[in-house]
């Protein structure tokens, strides 16, 4: 697991709280942060995981030819 993983997973934890928040207290804006931090943390994750399958793929690579 690397760094934008993890800060991917936790930016959609805050993002949940701030959605629940927000539909608790009746705020669409805090509502629509919560949403917005939802989806900025998916595609922090998303990027994490591809550089984490680009580093496997190259150390398969180099494993397989020395």
């Amino acid at each position: 697991m690397n760094k934008d993983q993890v800060k991917g997973v936790g930016e959609q934890v805050k993002g949940k709280i701030n959605e629940a928040v927000g539909k608790a207290t009746d705020n669409p804006g805090k509502e629509l942060k919560g949403d917005l931090q939802q989806g900025a943390g998916k595609v922090q994750q998303s990027y994490g995981d591809a550089k984490e399958d680009a580093k496997d793929a190259r150390d398969e690579a180099k494993r397989n030819n020395p």
